[in-house]
């Protein structure tokens, strides 16, 4: 017959096994319940360059865009149907600001309260236009993402080229090598003279020095009445991940030269300020 002492000791450890189980998968739900379709880098461009009425375009643009019916609906067809987002304003090499941190999007109520405090955020102008210095800002907000996306992507727009920071192109190349995908939108929004700093062709800078990654686009935005919609469309294309038969592919051919200097930026400050 088993002593007492004994058999109590075997139901303690039988418990403590139990426990252990529970306690593994409930840390595997909670792991399961951060899993999304999308972990997505909005980074939009506070430069001087953009003007206040062209700011609250910008930021009118995005807060339509996630409470649009077709950009829930996008987000509720995916795998996991939930995406999570983090809004980031940029300007110089030291200059990104979160303005919304890592939040989840699983429908209409939480892209609400997303967009609503998007919409009181103030809005903030700051100098210089490092493209750069948003991508490795996005980079350490991926690390520190409490998210796990099947996929992870930089949303960058800008109405200049980079022209702080580091060289636009090795950076672009870092960002990719890490899986990330860098998606454009340059603007093209010119209400009469151009600024010191706006160059010809920025599409052409955006697809050929900026932009990366599988399946990556660019979707310039030219004139101010086309501004929400393009914002929209290129919110559903990323949730989505189907732009592959509505945006021409960018085809970058080996040893091709950009159709725009990549350091064009950089020679423009230096022109300006002198070495």
């Amino acid at each position: 017959m088993e002593k007492p002492g004994l058999a109590g000791e075997r139901i303690m450890r039988w418990f403590a096994t139990l426990l252990l189980a529970l306690m593994v998968t409930m840390i595997e739900d909670a792991s399961a319940s951060e899993s999304v379709d999308l972990e997505l880098v909005i980074a939009v461009d506070v430069s001087y360059s953009m003007d206040e009425f062209e700011q609250k375009l910008q930021r009118d643009g995005y807060v339509q865009a996630l409470r649009d019916p077709a950009v829930l609906k996008a987000i509720r067809s995916g795998l996991n149907g939930r995406i999570a987002i983090t809004y980031v304003e940029w300007a110089g090499s030291g200059a990104q600001n979160e303005i919304i941190p890592w939040t989840m999007i699983d429908g209409a109520d939480s892209a609400n309260v997303i967009a609503d405090r998007l919409a009181k955020a103030p809005i903030s102008r700051l100098r210089r236009t490092s493209i750069s210095g948003a991508l490795l800002k996005s980079l350490t907000l991926f690390d520190q993402s409490p998210f796990s996306g099947l996929r992870r992507v930089i949303d960058v727009s800008g109405d200049g080229p980079n022209n702080d920071g580091p060289p636009i192109v090795p950076t672009r190349d870092l960002v990719i090598a890490k899986g990330i995908v860098i998606n454009g939108l340059p603007l093209l929004i010119y209400r009469g003279e151009r600024g010191s700093f706006d160059i010809a062709h920025l599409d052409w800078y955006y697809e050929d020095c900026v932009i990366g990654g599988p399946g990556s686009f660019s979707l310039p935005v030219v004139g101010v009445e086309a501004f929400a919609s393009a914002i929209r469309t290129k919110l559903i294309l990323e949730i989505t991940d189907n732009h592959h038969t509505t945006i021409p592919a960018v085809r970058k051919i080996a040893g091709t030269p950009p159709r725009v200097s990549c350091t064009i930026g950089e020679e423009m400050m230096r022109r300006f300020y002198g070495p």
